[in-house]
């Protein structure tokens, strides 16, 4: 046998070609630099001498081996440390921990649910309820509620008796019928196998042993179901009259407090100081929750029915104290008035839900926007998107400086761009560079302090008064009240949204020469404008009665307020009566919730409190241009162009319909309405593409032509057409007639 020779020293000798296994060892710097020269070198290459040791297949095989059940504990070792640090593990330690106390409750629970089963079943066997008001109305000294209590129990006691004697006839009468078929059953079973009966009296037998068998099965479950069910009935009738085994799957206020429950808001309420409150409480009074606590988006909602003498606008001035009672911040907890004064509407955030942002706005990097139907505008304290209305709507956006209201009027205004129809105006009442990037989407737009921009902010609001007529008549000559997405879509018409921006308008308002002016078209515009495509969207870091009009405030359609200095400016802002209504923007702070605001009139609930989505500009970076670029190409690919007001014609030419039908009638007598549609698109598309049966019946009622019927199919005939153009071209000539003897006569 041949000694093993060191590595690098080969024995010339020896064949160790089939004993070869991989060794391990280090490559170091040294080795890679005298490799490379070797490499780049014309010599020979100089052999590297390496330390190591042989390793034997079994060897490396177990170094193996031991290598996997490493990485095996390893592994292991990292899922106990998840588990371990778990939030579901913490709540399982502690419900260990205790279960004990848990268990003396849950048996409380059952004793006192059995009891009051018992109670239950006491009163209702004596008349319990009943004879109570018997004796009320004896310590009343009413006559007459006495004997109709007494007159109750008599007839329900006639009543109970009856129906338990028709039980028993009923009883008996089936006893008297089934006893002696069982009778004979069973004797004919005593005396007769079942190979010597008759086949139908066998099959009988082999019916009733499945019957028995279910009802075995039955009765073996039921045994175990019913005193189950029995236990658990009973522990929930005798828990406390708030949640009662809840504390199984919730944890407790020292261990968790992120939820809330009705046991939780009465003893808030119970330490609100409000005298009426507190006289409830003492008596033994117990809350009545018309919606029990229950999940609602990122916090918990609950409706409770106060007591008698109390009112919400009471419990929402103790806002901050109720907010502190609950373990919550007050921007955490809103108290508002519900359907009616005695009615709280209650929701409270879960803990520190609020402090986060709303995330990327959804339309960042793709999509397109209907203005009719909303633009995405953030989220509300429930976590839900907003889809906030432009159309049909006024904004009045403000805050202290820097909490976001330009901000927001920039998401408002992006999310309108990315609606090819809609045409944009904007003015920056200060050096602010907020709209830059929108210039090639604007059709009008102004950024200053000098009194330019509020001279040409006055004339936009003058245009945008004139073009509020123009489509009021355009809208009266079509027969319609207001625009629509259809109507938007129609070019030459000019019915498309016009949504005009100004920021910091209160130096508008406040100007000295044109300020007075402004105020009142405004005004007229809020007023008038809605339904005419026409919008106003205003923001403001001075919401007071001296800076914004008042009857701006009490028609606007949306307010939202960001952080602000007192119940005024909140008032200002969202109506007057919200601060006392609980519903305050005063509770924001500022930096702290910078980008979060009270709403009023984004959607139908009361208030909302929305985090905003924030498109960034600012510190190098530019989130805007990339949409507004997007939004040019939108435009680019519609065919259109940036929508400019002074191209819209005063007077839009009214196409007549009946006369489009008669020319794509032809030389036919009856066409079918799906073929008729199609022409009419063919001959016009701009004004009847996307026209349906019910437009069609519709323009043909209102010429008074009725769609026929021929062989199964809607058809409109051509001599019908024909005699609703002659008689109202009649009733035209007839009038010009009228028109010219007066014009005469005068």
């Amino acid at each position: 046998m041949s000694t093993p020779t060191k590595l690098g020293t080969p024995d010339p000798d020896r064949d160790d070609s089939d004993n070869v296994v991989p060794l391990r060892r280090t490559v170091t710097s040294e080795d890679t630099t005298e490799v490379t020269a070797a490499s780049t070198s014309s010599t020979e290459i100089e052999r590297k001498v390496f330390d190591g040791e042989l390793v034997t297949p079994l060897d490396s095989a177990a170094l193996d081996r031991r290598l996997s059940a490493q990485r095996v504990r390893d592994a292991g070792g990292q899922v106990v440390r998840v588990l371990r640090t778990s939030d579901q593990t913490a709540r399982l330690r502690y419900r260990v921990r205790q279960s004990p106390r848990d268990a003396r409750t849950l048996v409380w629970y059952s004793l006192r649910g059995h009891w009051r089963f018992v109670v239950k079943g006491w009163t209702w066997a004596t008349y319990g309820d009943l004879r109570a008001d018997v004796r009320a109305a004896r310590l009343a000294g009413d006559v007459e509620a006495r004997r109709a209590a007494q007159e109750m129990i008599r007839a329900d006691a006639h009543a109970r008796w009856t129906r338990l004697a028709m039980v028993l006839r009923r009883l008996l009468v089936t006893a008297a019928v089934v006893a002696p078929i069982a009778l004979a059953l069973v004797i004919a079973g005593a005396l007769f196998e079942r190979s010597e009966m008759w086949e139908w009296l066998a099959s009988v037998y082999g019916v009733l042993d499945i019957v028995g068998a279910v009802l075995s099965t039955v009765w073996s479950v039921a045994l175990f179901v019913v005193p189950a069910g029995v236990l658990v009935a009973s522990v929930f009738e005798g828990r406390d009259r708030k949640p009662g085994a809840g504390f199984l799957v919730q944890p407790n206020r020292d261990d968790n407090d992120s939820y809330v429950d009705e046991r939780m808001i009465s003893q808030a309420l119970a330490h609100l100081g409000v005298a009426p409150l507190d006289k409830f409480f003492k008596s033994g009074g117990q809350l009545v929750y018309s919606v029990p606590a229950r999940v609602d988006g990122d916090g918990t909602y609950a409706q409770v029915r106060l007591p008698m003498g109390v009112t919400a606008d009471m419990v929402a001035g103790q806002r901050k104290k109720l907010a502190a009672n609950l373990g919550r911040a007050s921007l955490e907890t809103w108290p508002t008035e519900g359907s009616e004064d005695g009615i709280l509407d209650l929701w409270v955030a879960d803990k520190g839900k609020l402090g986060r942002g709303a995330g990327d706005w959804p339309l960042l990097h793709d999509g397109q926007v209907d203005l009719f139907e909303g633009v995405p505008f953030g989220l509300t304290q429930r976590g839900m998107l907003i889809n906030a209305p432009l159309f049909e709507a006024n904004w009045l956006v403000g805050g202290r400086p820097g909490q976001g209201k330009s901000a927001a009027l920039r998401t408002a205004m992006l999310g309108a761009a990315l609606d090819p129809t809609a045409e944009l105006w904007a003015f920056v009442m200060g050096e602010s560079p907020d709209f830059d990037p929108f210039r090639p989407r604007l059709t009008r737009y102004a950024m200053g302090m000098d009194d330019s921009v509020a001279e040409a902010a006055l004339q936009a609001l003058r245009d945008m008064l004139a073009e509020m007529e123009r489509r009021g008549k355009v809208l009266g000559e079509m027969g319609t009240p207001k625009t629509s997405r259809k109507l938007a879509d129609k070019r030459g018409v000019g019915l498309h949204p016009l949504v005009c921006a100004i920021d910091e308008v209160h130096e508008l308002f406040q100007h000295p020469t044109y300020g007075e002016e402004a105020g009142k078209l405004a005004i007229r515009l809020i007023k008038r404008g809605r339904k005419y495509g026409v919008i106003l969207l205003l923001a403001t870091q001075s919401p007071t009665k001296d800076s914004i009009p008042r009857e701006v405030t009490r028609n606007i359609s949306v307010g939202v307020a960001f952080a602000v200095a007192d119940h005024v400016a909140n008032d200002g802002l969202l109506g007057a009566g919200k601060y006392k209504q609980g519903i305050r923007a005063t509770d924001l702070r500022m930096k702290t919730d910078r980008g979060t605001a009270v709403a009023v009139g984004l959607t139908d609930n009361v208030f909302e409190l929305v985090r905003v989505f924030y498109i960034a500009f600012e510190d190098g970076r530019d989130d805007v241009t990339p949409v507004i670029t997007r939004a040019m190409q939108l435009i680019a690919d519609a065919g259109r162009d940036v929508p400019v007001a002074d191209d819209v014609d005063a007077a839009p030419e009214l196409v007549d319909h009946l006369a489009d039908i008669a020319t794509v009638l032809r030389e036919d007598k009856r066409v079918r309405t799906q073929v008729l549609l199609g022409r009419l698109v063919e001959h016009r598309p701009d004004e009847y593409e996307g026209w349906t049966f019910q437009d069609l019946k519709s323009a043909l009622a209102d010429a008074g032509v009725e769609v026929a019927k021929s062989n199964g199919h809607s058809v409109v005939r051509a001599d019908d057409i024909a005699t609703a153009i002659t008689e109202r071209d009649d009733v035209a000539a007839d009038v010009e007639d009228f028109d010219r003897d007066e014009d005469a006569g005068k």
